[in-house]
């Protein structure tokens, strides 16, 4: 780049544009917002047939197509910064280089050298000729020491003062060239295709996009405030409220699974920020899921003694050693997402309020991390955070005739609803801790609990830090509700410490309300310990609970000094349940489900004690 280019570019010109294409991703996540949540809402609830079916599959495309808008736009708003930022870097060093030597008497050429003037060294008699010098950028040891011994013994002083202005000029000048070198093929590479469809190719490269733009704008995004380091959500709160428009835009754009899982930021900011890893993780899976070979034939026959016997192809073999693990570990991770996205799709059905990805990692905890609520959780009166336990994961989190653990927190939601008809409800599954696989063994030890309890009261101290900005003076009502080995998790994480070191300690109240259901022990001797006072706590069990989980918790432990929720010595509420076993607390109007939107409502009158 020369001089002249340099001195004429205005960065101010490129903000502007990257606030054009931020305000328009704004406007395609409205749009989005507008089909997902009004119209294909309003079109599924008031016509029916195979019309309106095919209506509501061209909206959801286009859906797709605003998301896709609004993501690219984001790259391209934050690339355009990032370029604008290396090129003001780059004009202020030639500016100030440019300036210094007009002050001292130089003239900088439009080809970027510079003109001195005549002058003389102390102590010589004859003044020397003036002259013009061109800058070299870089240098190296060798290089820089010739320039010396040269300055030393020429005649004019101020030989070596345009020399140094001349390399500096030089090193602008090559700045912006690298900056312009590095940009251009990053906000080519942001072009997309010129066809109206969305492939899973183009999220795929819109993940690909999101590694360069943040490669290239290194520079721009170390410029940036960055989220406190081990910060408390309430930290984490006033950082992400601290930040400007554009510096928000940014952090979405190249760091949002990092967003997504950053406690006490607003919920529509972390489900931005997940929905976005969702769509270009789908993406990754289903271009890697495609580009598997399909399995050769599996079986051949060959002779023995005794006649023709069945066997598997030498190729079958090699595939199944090859690919099959990968095949099933991908299928896994795509099953999971459509269980999400069906929840998303279903939003308007019954009522059901939009939905919000609070938290989301396919590969998390190594079974997967879902957080995922029903409404607002920032503008709710009521919040019900549910825990699922033992064998819980991503793969099956909404599997089910009874749509898995996401259609419990669902029902959660109507059920509570119907308690107090004139307030706000969230529900929200959260499953961000390694669950246990297997009932005996894995689900016995205490471990996996004291990993997950921190984590979860760092979760639940975000939603309050989130609720509080937007209802300052208005908490709402929290319930926190634990089903079987989730009821151990919900002990530990009422009992611990979300600071740096993690020691358990006095800690505040977790929630305004705790429910345990079908638990094997809390790791707490009373309801008392739990820290939201023995009248707050509510606990349930089906019949093979008292046999089987409850036992097995006093045998192994989870339960301290022998007691259990649902024993009278640990103090705390027990609710009336009509569940026929160990899963059947959330079947419709059933007690046991009205039980827990009661005390989720506040409307303790209503529960049915045992």
């Amino acid at each position: 780049m020369d001089l002249a280019t340099l001195k004429a570019l205005k960065p101010s010109e490129y903000e502007e544009a990257a606030d054009g294409y931020r305000a328009t991703g704004d406007m395609a996540s409205d749009a989005k917002d507008a089909i997902d949540n009004r119209i294909s809402v309003e079109l599924r609830n008031q016509l029916e047939g195979d019309a309106a079916k095919a209506a509501v599959e061209e909206l959801k495309s286009l859906s797709r197509n605003f998301h896709y808008t609004q993501t690219e736009c984001g790259l391209v708003s934050t690339a355009l910064n990032g370029f604008a930022f290396d090129i003001a870097v780059a004009k202020r060093k030639l500016e100030a280089a440019m300036d210094d030597a007009r002050a001292d008497g130089c003239t900088v050429n439009a080809n970027g050298s510079v003109s001195y003037p005549a002058g003389k060294k102390p102590g010589d008699e004859k003044t020397a000729d003036g002259g013009t010098v061109t800058g070299s950028a870089g240098g190296s040891p060798t290089s820089d020491a010739l320039e010396r011994q040269a300055v030393n013994i020429h005649p004019n002083p101020y030989y070596g003062r345009a020399i140094a202005y001349a390399n500096r000029i030089a090193d602008a000048l090559e700045e912006a060239t690298d900056a312009d070198t590095k940009w251009a093929p990053k906000l080519r590479a942001l072009k997309a295709d010129d066809d109206l469809t969305v492939s899973h190719r183009d999220w795929a490269d819109a993940q690909s996009d999101t590694g360069g733009v943040r490669e290239a704008g290194k520079s721009y995004l170390d410029s940036l405030p960055e989220p406190p380091k081990d910060g408390l959500p309430k930290d984490n709160a006033a950082w992400w409220k601290g930040l400007s428009a554009e510096e928000q835009s940014a952090h979405l754009a190249l760091n949002a699974a990092s967003v997504g899982a950053l406690d006490g930021l607003p919920a529509e900011t972390r489900d931005e920020a997940n929905r976005r890893v969702l769509a270009e993780k789908r993406g990754e899976y289903e271009q890697a899921l495609k580009a598997i070979p399909a399995a050769p034939a599996k079986y051949t026959y060959t002779n023995t003694a005794r006649g023709p016997v069945k066997v598997h192809t030498d190729g079958y073999l090699e595939w199944d050693d090859k690919y099959s693990a990968r095949k099933k570990e991908l299928e896994g991770y795509l099953k999971g997402m459509d269980q999400i996205q069906d929840r998303f799709d279903r939003t308007g059905v019954r009522g059901l309020p939009e939905a919000y990805l609070l938290g989301y990692d396919p590969v998390g905890h190594s079974d997967g991390k879902i957080i995922l609520a029903n409404g607002n959780p920032d503008t709710a009166d009521h919040t019900a955070v549910y825990v699922p336990g033992t064998k819980a994961n991503i793969e099956k989190i909404g599997e089910g005739a009874d749509l898995g653990d996401l259609g419990r927190s669902e029902r959660l939601w109507a059920e509570s609803g119907k308690m107090a008809p004139d307030k706000s409800f969230s529900t929200i599954t959260w499953l961000d801790y390694d669950a246990p696989d297997k009932v005996l063994g894995e689900a016995t030890r205490g471990s996996y609990a004291e990993d997950a309890g921190p984590t979860l009261r760092s979760f639940m101290e975000g939603n309050k830090a989130a609720h509080d900005e937007i209802n300052p003076g208005n908490p709402g009502h929290t319930t926190l509700i634990g089903h079987s080995y989730g009821t151990t998790v919900v002990g530990v994480a009422a009992q611990s410490d979300i600071g740096p070191v993690g020691e358990l300690g006095p800690t505040p109240r977790i929630a305004d309300d705790v429910i345990a259901v079908g638990s094997p022990g809390m790791q707490a001797d009373h309801a008392a310990d739990l820290g939201v006072g023995a009248r707050h706590v509510w606990a349930m069990g089906g019949p093979w609970d008292d046999q089987g989980v409850r036992q097995g918790g006093r045998l192994v432990g989870l339960g301290d000094d022998l007691t259990i929720p649902t024993d009278e010595r640990f103090g705390g509420n027990i609710m009336k349940s009509d569940s026929g076993g160990h899963s059947g607390f959330w079947d419709p109007e059933s007690t046991s489900l009205r039980n827990q939107a009661a005390v989720i409502a506040g409307r303790y009158e209503r529960v049915q004690h045992d």
